[in-house]
């Protein structure tokens, strides 16, 4: 068995016009995965779309949506498209340079709406699908799930996103669904880049050359590569973990770059 092989398995992910989904569903698609992109950036999406249909995925489906109010719509269009699911990631997220007393409470609502409570919402309606086809999840949190950073309310959506997950692997093993988190340091993203001010984010990238252990923020493909696996049988008995892929940030006491 090819553990990485993902041939007939329909993998549904959110945030997969940029950054992490986008080279996510490039991954997964050159690994056999029919793929079901969601994005609410429709010329993003469109483009990588195209890019993987020649990647072993010729019927890989945009579905241009917000996942804050669609996500009946995407779980609905994924089913009529292929018939199942096997595999969802959870990626989208909007993150924020603003701390707790320069953030307006609208700030608060809006990320705990798209980091969190869109994925409680597009969890409980996948699952019924995941059971049937004993798949998975994988959420796509951040360091900030595991140890305190300096951007407060993103934080705490990802930290909750953590409990979320590990507390769905408990419910949600008996039905033969896996749950997992990703968790990355800084990776050069689009968001990465829009959340901060460009001299902000060279205060990181420099942060991170100093900092991490590896001496550099991650990639995108390093990421794709940990959702990957975490969405493969090779983590078969994988589930409820929060899988750090941080450059050593967090075991070097490096997380928080003031």
């Amino acid at each position: 068995m090819q553990f990485l092989d993902f041939t007939k398995k329909v993998v549904l992910i959110t945030g997969a016009a940029t950054g992490i989904g986008a080279n996510a569903a490039r991954y997964i698609a050159k690994l056999g995965g029919q793929m079901a992109l969601v994005d609410i950036n429709a010329t993003g999406l469109n483009e990588v779309v195209e890019q993987i249909k020649g990647d072993n995925s010729p019927n890989a489906l945009a579905i241009v949506a917000d996942v804050t109010e669609d996500s009946e719509r995407i779980i609905a269009e994924t089913i009529n498209h292929f018939g199942r699911l096997d595999v969802l990631v959870n990626n989208a997220a909007i993150g924020s340079e603003k701390n707790i007393m320069d953030a307006d409470i609208s700030d608060f609502d809006r990320m705990m709406n798209t980091n969190l409570r869109s994925i409680v919402i597009l969890t409980k309606l996948a699952v019924p699908h995941l059971e049937k086809s004993k798949g998975n999840i994988v959420n796509v949190s951040s360091i900030s799930g595991i140890v305190p950073v300096k951007y407060a309310f993103y934080g705490m959506t990802k930290a909750a996103l953590d409990q979320f997950s590990k507390s769905a692997a408990n419910e949600f093993g008996p039905r033969n669904i896996r749950v997992n988190s990703v968790n990355p340091s800084f990776v050069l993203t689009p968001m990465f880049e829009n959340a901060f001010t460009a001299e902000e984010a060279l205060r990181l990238k420099n942060k991170c050359k100093e900092r991490y252990p590896i001496g550099r923020m991650g990639r995108t493909e390093e990421i794709s590569a940990a959702i990957a696996f975490l969405a493969s049988e090779a983590a078969s008995f994988i589930t409820g973990v929060q899988f750090a892929v941080d450059g050593g940030a967090i075991s070097a006491g490096a997380h928080y770059l003031n």
